[in-house]
């Protein structure tokens, strides 16, 4: 993947008028980001998605779903968003940004003459009102279930109770929004090709009391703007959520300041069994569902269906908790673990085609993947001597397993538990199962430490190392335990470090020194596999391109026959 050259002022360019065409680069620019969102309106015709879920809500900020996602992502926009088809950012409501030399206040030119769906402006001023709206939230607002995506990304709120990334916002004018960060990070400004951060219109979030949610014991009451009144600035409009019917129907914006959609209308039909997708599919109900089941894509293929495979963005790992187990605490014990399983074998008999061996923490399309990290072969001679060395040959561990839940990362937990035991049971380790229901006890017991071995992993939100070793061990106490190590905090340091350097080139190399301690000197996880998930479309579906974020959009589609 083409990255940006060494500089401590990044910047970024696009040439107003020209989205689908070309791009003009900043000096400090090495790839160019063509925006590909549109390709001309008027064909007309509905599309009708066979969703896995209904949304929780309809206002991205309060959002951590997919469904709400997939949903949202055809009615806003971002400042940024992503190259379809890789999780390269692109200008989006942006069209060019920089920085100053250290990362704390980034400047977005903006483009001009765009709409909100309810006919207001979209200008310096409203960028500055959402990123104040997120600031600000109180009471419920600021619950992790619905602001999970700025805590995980800027922290804490205006209250202060808690240190924030994000500072403040100035307009100086219409088309210049101003952001200050109260430091460096890599996250900056792909996060914000985040559906939590799209722009939505000041006017239609007062008229309708967006902040206005309540809990409500273990749930929210939503505003009627996260209800019914989502106003972005995207291709297609909100229309109607008919809950009795499990159907959202939206329509294509005639407004839109690109290109506009090529369909009349967007409808999603909520049907959570997979075989009832499939069936809907083969009876021609519907035109396309997510996440088809492995073992049905020839089978759909054969039928003339589109069956794409995403790119992989996403790894899976056997993690080690270190708080229980005394004999976990041992490097020599954590890497006969590592020598035990058979990483080839699992990706070819229980990983979908196109997974591949993960010889480290997410994939090598991220920044500072490193070509020479210590490498674990399959070796159960080896397993057995480091056990000896360490002296645990009659080494027991707890392996828990989830039950009742699949990730595009994890698709079939139980063989792929089956498989992994068996590997360690062939190294002389003794095994003990526990399984549980994914959020029946499982998250719950893996999150405060009780597990020896566990099954998890992770699908990037955007193209940044942070996004992934940050999430997992980035604070010192975490599901691994690492405060239990010598090396916990020493760990955490490096990766806030690395975040924080503005120079692209020092950045890169920090984080391929962490990627080799990480699989040298820490190990506190066995990296197995990046695997892909598949979209499923009518044969007279064309122009969906799948992304490795799961971020596909509608305003390319077009219908034939």
């Amino acid at each position: 993947m083409s990255r940006a050259p060494s500089t401590p002022h990044r910047s970024f360019r696009r040439r107003a008028g020209t989205a689908g065409i070309a791009c003009a680069l900043a000096v400090t620019l090495a790839a160019c980001a063509t925006s590909q969102r549109g390709g001309g309106g008027g064909e007309g015709g509905t599309l009708t998605f066979g969703a896995a879920g209904a949304p929780d809500l309809f206002d991205p900020f309060y959002a951590s779903d997919g469904e709400t996602f997939r949903v949202s992502r055809q009615i806003f926009e971002g400042l940024v968003g992503f190259k379809p088809g890789t999780a390269e950012v692109e200008p989006e409501l942006a069209r060019e940004w920089q920085s100053t030399p250290d990362g704390k206040t980034w400047t977005f030119k903006l483009d001009e003459g765009v709409k909100f769906h309810d006919g207001t402006d979209f200008n310096a001023d409203a960028v500055c009102r959402n990123f104040e709206r997120w600031y600000h939230q109180t009471g419920a607002g600021q619950n992790q279930a619905l602001s999970y995506y700025w805590i995980e990304n800027f922290g804490g709120f205006a209250d202060k109770k808690s240190p924030s990334l994000y500072e403040s916002c100035e307009a100086p004018d219409p088309a210049t929004a101003v952001i200050h960060l109260t430091r460096a990070t890599s996250k900056f400004p792909d996060m914000l090709g985040l559906p939590s951060f799209a722009m939505q219109s000041p006017a239609a979030m007062d008229q309708h009391q967006a902040n206005n949610v309540q809990a409500q014991g273990d749930s929210f009451i939503y505003p009627e703007y996260a209800k019914a009144h989502p106003t972005g600035t995207g291709p297609f409009k909100f229309v109607s959520y008919d809950e009795g019917n499990q159907t959202i129907r939206l329509a294509r914006n005639e407004e839109f300041h690109g290109d506009k959609a090529k369909l009349s209308e967007l409808i999603f039909r909520i049907i959570p069994d997979e075989t009832s997708r499939k069936q809907e599919l083969e009876a021609g109900s519907i035109d396309g569902y997510d996440y088809p089941n492995a073992a049905d894509l020839q089978a759909l293929r054969d039928a003339g269906h589109n069956v794409m495979v995403r790119p992989p963005f996403n790894v899976m790992y056997l993690g080690f908790t270190q708080k229980n187990n005394p004999a976990l605490t041992d490097l020599r014990v954590r890497q006969a673990i590592a020598h035990a399983v058979d990483r080839e074998n699992l990706v070819k008999a229980n990983m979908p085609e196109g997974a591949q061996v993960a010889t480290q923490f997410y994939p090598d399309t991220v920044e500072g993947w490193a070509p020479d990290v210590q490498q674990y072969q399959h070796d159960p001679a080896k397993a057995r001597q480091l056990l000896a060395e360490a002296g645990q040959s009659n080494l027991t561990v707890n392996f828990y397993w989830p039950t009742e839940v699949t990730r595009p990362y994890m698709p079939d937990p139980q063989g792929i538990y089956n498989a992994l035991a068996e590997d360690l049971r062939a190294a002389g380790i003794t095994v003990n199962p526990i399984s549980k229901p994914w959020n029946g006890g499982y998250i719950d017991d893996v999150d405060n430490a009780k597990a020896d071995l566990f099954l998890l992993g992770w699908n990037g939100d955007y193209d940044t190392p942070d996004n992934f070793i940050g999430t997992f061990f980035g604070t010192p106490t975490n599901r691994f335990y690492t405060a239990g190590a010598p090396w916990g905090e020493q760990l955490a340091a490096e990766l806030r470090a690395a975040d924080g350097e503005p120079d692209e080139t020092r950045r890169e190399g920090m984080y391929q020194e962490i990627n080799r301690k990480l699989l040298s000197q820490y190990l506190p996880a066995v990296p197995l596999a990046h695997s892909p998930s598949a979209i499923v479309l009518n044969k007279r579906v064309q122009g969906v391109v799948a992304s490795p974020l799961t971020d596909e959009e509608y305003a390319t589609a077009s219908l034939s026959g």
